[in-house]
């Protein structure tokens, strides 16, 4: 008798051990399902009493490659299939607020491609549920996937994110009321109906593009903007009543667009007389082509000063001479500047073009205010003269420097590192570190 009793206590013991998981409190339990995939949290329902239910009100909502078992067939549309069923699935057991939904390949293109009713009937059901974040990476079996009308009387929306779509909003769209974040990869859109769609997200902070098809000309009126980015063709964006926005990351192929950099006016004085507030400025590839297109002469300074600019990405051809004098601009407009980081953009057989004459004395000029400049960085650069020029002027005029880092291409020239230490410089702790093959 003594022995079964031991036995007897034994098991209790074990099975109080084992169900210590169903003594979780709920925001616990809803905390470690919230880090699980969807396939995996749906898996806990077997744990115990206490979890059977508790995915049904998962919050957020994200469907990928994650959600699709490793095993078994590969075949993409066998898991398209599967993939399908696990939303629908979810969908319909799935009761409490949906604040996120997310449907993407992550680029990985593990679909062949879903028949956009699908996605039509999915975005319907959110709708009725209120949803606050829509994220749609949407790899459709027709070229381009439309976004039907509904979508656009989602006044719930937060946060919206559509890769692969063509956006033809209603006549009668006003806009997000509510829309604070808004990313737009490979979409296509006219510059009309984009335009009205930004004027009507009052709370708009935060706007990126990807490769969009369709605007050319845009005016943005975005009141609480913060950060715009655009990464693609030229497309000639014009801000109006977006004083608060302070990042902005600007990536163009203006190669295709030669005519629209002819104006009988400085793009440098246009595009920035009303973004007082930048603090992060980065400017890509061709986009310095563009500020320095116009009839008139680049001008020397802006006539509002960036106070609050700290960092600052530029791409410049240096045999342009246009392209370094509105480099010059910008500095010279920019007393507070931190941090700057500059890439030399051209070919090795660009660095042999004949440069115009200048004079040193015209065309680098201290500014009226000293550069309070930090830390440099420069990459890319062969040894020309206008890039020496260049680096002499920031030297010269930026007494708060601490490091500046040359990073010089490979067929630089072999007299560069000893011209570089010979320039005077305006800082006593400035240090120039050389990451040359000749550094050693």
């Amino acid at each position: 008798m003594g022995r079964k009793r031991r036995k007897s206590t034994t098991r209790k013991v074990i099975d109080a051990e084992l169900d210590r998981i169903s003594c979780l409190p709920g925001h616990v339990i809803d905390q470690i399902l919230s880090c699980l995939p969807i396939r995996e949290a749906v898996r806990t329902s077997v744990l115990s009493s206490q979890w059977r239910y508790k995915w049904y009100t998962l919050p957020n909502l994200v469907f990928d490659r994650r959600c699709v078992s490793a095993r078994g067939s590969q075949d993409p549309l066998d898991i398209e299939n599967k993939l399908l069923k696990i939303v629908d699935h979810v969908l319909l057991l799935h009761s409490g607020p949906i604040n996120k939904f997310e449907f993407s390949d992550s680029g990985q293109d593990f679909v062949e491609g879903i028949p956009g009713n699908e996605f039509d009937r999915w975005i319907v059901y959110l709708i009725g549920r209120s949803i606050k974040e829509l994220v749609l990476h949407v790899l459709a079996e027709d070229e381009i996937y439309k976004i039907p009308w509904c979508l656009f009387s989602c006044q719930s929306l937060q946060r919206l994110k559509l890769a692969c779509c063509w956006l033809k909003p209603p006549t009668t769209f006003e806009g997000f009321r509510n829309l604070k974040r808004l990313e737009l990869h490979n979409i296509s859109m006219a510059d009309a109906a984009f335009e009205k769609m930004i004027s009507g997200c009052p709370l708009l902070e935060y706007l990126s593009l990807i490769e969009p098809d369709g605007l050319t000309q845009v005016n943005i009126h975005a009141p609480n903007l913060k950060f715009f980015s655009l990464l693609g063709d030229f497309v000639d964006f014009s801000f109006y009543n977006s004083f608060q926005l302070t990042e902005l990351s600007l990536l163009f192929d203006t190669q295709s667009n030669q005519s629209r950099l002819r104006g009988c006016s400085s793009n440098l004085l246009s595009y920035f007389a009303h973004l007082p507030h930048l603090q992060h400025l980065d400017i890509s590839h061709h986009f310095l082509k563009y500020l320095a297109a116009g009839d008139v002469p680049v001008p020397v300074k802006l006539p509002t000063t960036f106070v609050n600019l700290s960092f600052l990405f530029i791409c410049i051809r240096f045999n342009d001479m246009k392209e370094v004098l509105a480099a010059l601009c910008l500095l010279r407009s920019s007393p507070n500047l931190q941090r700057l980081e500059i890439i030399a953009d051209y070919k090795e057989a660009d660095v042999h073009l004949t440069l115009g004459s200048y004079c040193w004395e015209d065309t680098f000029s201290g500014p009226a205010m000293p550069i309070q400049v930090r830390h440099v960085g420069i990459g890319g650069i062969a040894g020309i003269k206008s890039e020496l020029d260049f680096i002499k002027f920031l030297l010269m005029y930026s007494p708060m420097l601490e490091k500046m880092i040359v990073k010089p291409v490979e067929y630089a020239r072999a007299d560069l590192l000893t011209k570089l230490v010979r320039f005077r410089r305006a800082s006593v702790q400035a240090e120039v570190i050389y990451e040359g093959k000749d550094s050693s």
